[in-house]
Formats: C-alpha cells, structure tokens, sequence
C-alpha cells in the first residue's frame, strides 16, 4: 500500500465526515495484498467500538410472492418458472419457536412485496409471536404506508431491514421499474420516527454501478444513520433481465464492507449469504474486514429452496444448526463467540 493509501486509511479510522477523495481511492483498488491495511482497520474498528461477539439473527422467509419486478431479484413477480408459496400463520410461529430452541434472540421474518398479508394479519402475527417467544422481531417485507409501519411497531415489531439497494438515482429508476427511490428513502425516515432500530444495505457490482455509485451508498447508509446495513454482492438470477451480467466480486464487497465499519462505528453488519456463494470463506473473510451478524436461515426446507433471489443460494449448506455448530468453531478459532 502506498503512503497515499496509508494516509486514506488513517483518516477514515479517525473521526469525522469520510472524504469523497479517500473513499474512490480505495475503492478503485484492486490487489487484495495492498488492501490488507484497510481490513486490519476496518477489524480494528469493529473490535474496539462491538467487541469480539457475533451476533445471530435467524430468518424466516414466510413468502416468496412479489408485487415488484426489480431488475435483479429472482423473486420479480414477471418470473412465471418461480413456484410460488406462502407459509401458514401456524407454519411461522413453528419455525419462530425453532429459533428460540436454538437459542438465537432475534428473528427476522422476510418476504417479497405481498399485499396477501395485511396489516391486521401481520399484527395478529407479530402479537402471537411476541408473546409465545419473547424473540426481538425484525420485518423485512418492503415498502408499507407509514400506518402499516407504526401498527407493526404497535404489535410488538422492533427492527425493520430496507435495503435502499443503490443510492444513485438514475440506476436505481433503471433496476426498479415500478418504484421510486424518494419513496425508499420516505419509508427508511419514517421507520426511524416510529422508533424501529433500522437497516438499509446496498448490492454490490450492479451492472452500471461504478466507484462514485459505491461510494454515494456508503454515504447514504452513515447519513440514515443506519442500525445495520446489508452489503452483498450482486448475483444475476437467469430468470431476470441482468441474467447475462457479470457477477459482483468478493474484493469489492469486502472493501465496501470495511468502508462501512470505518464510517459507521456502530453498526450491525451481516456477513450475507451471498459472499458464500461466491468463495467458501466468503463468511469468515466478512468478519474479518468488519462485518459482526450472521444470519441462519430458519425457514423449512420445503420452502427455502424457493426463496431463489440469486444462484446459488440454496447450495450453500442451510442447516442452521449445523451452521451454527461450524460457525461456533471457526470463531472460537479466532478468539470471537456467538451470542447466545
């Protein structure tokens, strides 16, 4: 790393706004032996300010219906090779009852854009799941009018996740079709009223995206001042119309990721999915350049297979308590534990 890159990485772990200059600096690179200096920060950081505990959030993906046709999503309700599912209300409560036998505190319910579940069902829901396990609940099922929003915060919901996926105008109109990036960004300071700890997140190596792109998300995410926030890499799926484009890189993630951290001291960062299917240490390469969440996914198999945002995804091994059991040991490896 040359001393100007030294110096990027110095002033990005002290304090204060991050320079425009120092991020597209290092985000243009490309050698992950040069980058090496800025991981070690961005672990640094995550150390000092979030300590040496991961922690586990377990998903319940309930349905893969959608009423949006973004550009990327394997889920886009124009991909008619997609069988369909929504799982019982009795289903969920068992599947949330599964993550607290596993000992994990939060569960994070998911689904695509499905207006199949109302504001009363998802507050019946919320209620019946609060009050059988006890369990932190985080949303994630889209854009809701701010009374859905405040009703689900009423219900017992206490975390929402809505990744604003690109912070750039023109690219964001380009991937969304049918939605608005101003109603995105409504949606996130609307749930930071209502008082929901909150998540945003971006992809990374979306076709069109480029330095500048990725450095507005990084931006964006430390303007919300975000709770969490998602960083993966963008996987094209061959039933949407980037089934063609080139794949993000597992580089480029991580640099993201670790900008992330240095920017945003104190934020959840998941170490996704995602970066698995691209390399197998994708996991522990995360959260060794800042990333300290994990998220098993506890939804049953019959329907996990069908959650198919991207390829891939349901070849990583799934089994989250075998996930759980091997992640135990890599940390412990490395001197970090779950939190249990």
């Amino acid at each position: 790393m040359t001393p100007e890159i030294e110096e990027c990485v110095e002033r990005l772990s002290g304090s204060g706004l991050p320079r425009w200059e120092d991020l597209i600096a290092l985000l243009s690179l490309e050698d992950e032996e040069e980058l090496q200096p800025l991981f070690l920060a961005a672990d640094t950081r995550r150390k000092e300010v979030m300590g040496e505990v991961v922690h586990l959030r377990g998903i319940v993906e309930f349905s893969n219906y959608c009423e949006r046709n973004c550009l990327y999503c394997g889920l886009r309700q124009a991909n008619r090779q997609l069988q369909r599912y929504r799982m019982t209300d009795r289903e969920i409560l068992d599947a949330a009852l599964t993550v607290q036998e596993a000992k994990v505190a939060t569960l994070v319910l998911q689904s695509g854009e499905d207006s199949f579940y109302d504001t009363m069902k998802l507050c019946r829901l919320i209620e019946k799941i609060k009050g059988e396990t006890g369990l932190v609940i985080t949303l994630s099922m889209g854009e809701r009018p701010r009374e859905d929003y405040e009703a689900f915060r009423e219900a017992g919901a206490d975390r929402y996740l809505l990744k604003h996926e690109t912070a750039v105008p023109a690219l964001y109109r380009r991937l969304h079709p049918d939605s608005r990036r101003e109603n995105r960004l409504m949606c996130l300071k609307w749930l930071k009223e209502l008082g929901y700890e909150t998540g945003t997140g971006c992809m990374v190596g979306l076709p069109g995206q480029d330095s500048a792109a990725l450095a507005e998300d990084i931006l964006l995410i430390s303007s919300l001042k975000a709770d969490m926030a998602g960083v993966g890499p963008f996987l094209p799926h061959p039933q949407t119309p980037l089934a063609s484009c080139t794949a993000g890189t597992v580089l480029t993630t991580l640099v993201v990721l670790a900008l992330v951290r240095l920017t945003c001291p104190a934020i959840h960062l998941p170490a996704t999915t995602a970066l698995s299917v691209l390399h197998p240490e994708g996991r522990m390469k995360a959260l060794a350049a800042g990333a300290n969440v994990v998220m098993p996914d506890f939804t049953p198999p019959a329907y996990r297979r069908l959650y198919d945002l991207y390829p891939g995804r349901t070849s990583v091994p799934q089994d989250p308590l075998s996930t759980l059991r091997t992640l135990e040991s890599e940390l412990n490896r490395c001197g970090r534990t779950l939190l249990i």
